[in-house]
């Protein structure tokens, strides 16, 4: 209540279009730049990032290692012509570049992508109220649309700005005493160093993998070259994040908002991993469920294939953490061989955990349940309710409510700028006056809110959370890069072939998806070759005039 008072209370004066919608160009890059971590920073993070190191280690962080690249690029380009352009949103520097149809085309690809975006993000914390409470998830994803929507819709992008600046705070605190409280919780015998050896050892710690494979999601290849395209991509062309960095003051404020996210993003995102890293490691000693997914382990827990699952469980528990306790004893003790037996061991034992755990996922499947089940969304929340303190609880609670809020509020608000902008304006009613458009505003913002929300109902089809809301960006992004690449660097474009581009694009990247076993970080590489070849191509067999300078714009 007290954020969204606060938010509201500095978006006064957001009675002009230019104001409800850039905020005036009046904020300072501190601001720009802790909301532009806040609308990245989701529930998704801390829900699902945490359950992704818990399951397949630390190795995820890879995935930002373009991210510094991808934002002095941007700096350097993209911030100077979008500024000095004086446009509103991303594609309407598309039309005076090229043309209305390659405008168009962009602002439907972002609003497909962000539209889905959005209903990812709200889906989290329904899984928070309806663990902790046991409500059903429909009405806990509703109550999150119903208090989102109702800031962002009164105050507009300044709202959600200085919202994002005290959620990111509540963000920061809560994630250090969050991974204080589970060292503490760790058993006496077991020290620090103890637990990080005992991770490591389990391959949990794994940040950097060198070997290429296309079909690996995440190695130092795909984060470093698939990461600066969808980094590229997501803060070059995504409205979500262009709309943050123009409501700056100027220039210079913008690219310190967006360098200050290219040190700081990469840290935060290994401090929550680590956070993941370390749960995993207290498991090792106290028996966690087989399932963290609760409805479903109790849905099973009658089934005659599932009665002989808990013995099972139940031993190989016991064999890795007798495993792991023998393996911090020869580690201490400097003995090589006989560590180099516990590990082995300790490896084994986990393995035979694993398998029992996807016996009991398979079950799930197999009787009903939804296809390729998994719990990772569940385990860092299920951790939470039954082992911190009350008081770390509700900060957990806040913290996942206030990220919730930050990263939904500002989708919604870019996606009904673009409507409003690019789409209604421009194409519906080109002559109504400011108070129109302001109204109009409010209106598209309402409704992208309860779209968000209808479409979190099928959010728990799509595994992993932190996986599909990239995985669905991934989609469309590589189009929309490869058709800014084009207005930046090749002034003999015009828009039919961009147009064009774009469709085989999205051909490119979809038939990848379906056809393909390529790993998604590598569509928006993908995409954004296709768009910007088939655009030359275009181009050559058919030259036309050159393309007149935009004012800013640096080749």
């Amino acid at each position: 209540v007290s954020i969204v008072s606060y938010g509201l209370y500095r978006s006064r004066g957001s009675n002009t279009v230019d104001r409800y919608l850039l905020a005036g160009k009046s904020m300072p890059w501190y601001a720009m730049a802790l909301s532009i971590m806040a609308t990245q920073a989701s529930a998704i993070t801390f829900i699902s990032t945490t359950g992704q190191s818990y399951v397949d280690g630390m190795r995820f962080v890879q995935f930002y290692f373009g991210l510094p690249l991808a934002m002095v690029i941007i700096c350097a380009t993209v911030v100077p012509v979008f500024h000095r352009a004086r446009v509103y949103t991303a594609y309407e520097y598309l039309e005076k570049r090229f043309d209305s149809k390659t405008r168009v085309l962009a602002s439907i690809i972002f609003l497909c992508q962000r539209g889905l975006s959005a209903g990812l993000t709200i889906y989290a914390p329904a899984l928070v109220l309806s663990v902790i409470l046991g409500w059903p998830e429909h009405i806990t994803t509703a109550m999150m649309g119903v208090t989102v929507v109702t800031y962002t819709v009164l105050g507009g992008i300044k709202a959600v700005t200085w919202s994002d600046v005290q959620q990111m705070a509540i963000i920061f605190a809560g994630l250090v005493i969050s991974l204080v409280t589970v060292i503490l919780l760790l058993p006496a015998s077991v020290s620090f160093g103890d637990a990080v050896y005992l991770a490591g050892a389990a391959g949990r710690l794994n940040a950097v993998t060198t070997n290429f494979d296309w079909n690996d999601r995440f190695n130092i290849w795909s984060g470093l070259i698939g990461g600066t395209f969808l980094f590229l991509s997501y803060f070059g062309c995504d409205q979500s994040q262009v709309q943050r960095y123009l409501t700056g003051k100027s220039i210079a404020q913008s690219r310190l908002s967006l360098l200050f996210n290219a040190v700081a993003k990469i840290p935060m995102q290994f401090f929550i991993l680590f956070i993941g890293a370390m749960v995993f490691v207290f498991y090792l000693f106290v028996q966690p469920p087989v399932l963290f997914q609760q409805i479903e382990l109790k849905r099973i827990a009658s089934l005659s294939e599932y009665q002989p699952l808990p013995d099972q469980y139940q031993r190989a528990f016991e064999h890795r953490k007798q495993a792991a306790l023998g393996l911090v004893e020869a580690h201490r003790a400097g003995n090589a061989p006989g560590e180099n037996r516990q590990k082995a061991e300790y490896r084994a034992a986990q393995k035979e955990l694993d398998a029992v755990r996807a016996s009991a996922a398979k079950l799930v499947e197999n009787t009903g349940g939804e296809k390729g089940f998994t719990d990772t969304n569940y385990i860092f929340l299920s951790f939470v309710t039954r082992y911190l303190p009350s008081g770390i609880v509700g900060l957990v609670i806040a913290v996942i409510f206030a990220a919730t809020m930050s990263a939904s509020s500002g989708e919604i608000n870019s996606l009904a700028t673009v409507t409003v902008i690019d789409l209604y304006q421009r194409h519906f009613k080109r002559n109504g006056s400011d108070r129109h458009y302001l109204l109009a505003s409010r209106w598209f913002t309402l409704f992208w809110g309860v779209y968000a929300v209808v479409f979190a109902g099928w959010a728990k089809r799509l595994g992993s959370l932190i996986v599909a809301v990239n995985k669905v960006g991934s989609l469309f992004y590589g189009s929309l890069l490869g058709c800014f690449v084009l207005a930046f660097l090749f002034p003999k474009v015009r828009g039919t072939a961009v147009f064009y581009g774009m469709l085989a694009g999205e051909a490119a990247i979809f038939a990848t998806a379906w056809f393909t076993d390529v790993s998604w970080l590598w569509y928006n590489v993908i995409g954004c070759a296709v768009v910007v070849g088939i655009a030359l191509a275009i181009t050559f067999a058919a030259p036309g005039p050159v393309m007149p300078k935009i004012a800013g714009q640096t080749v």
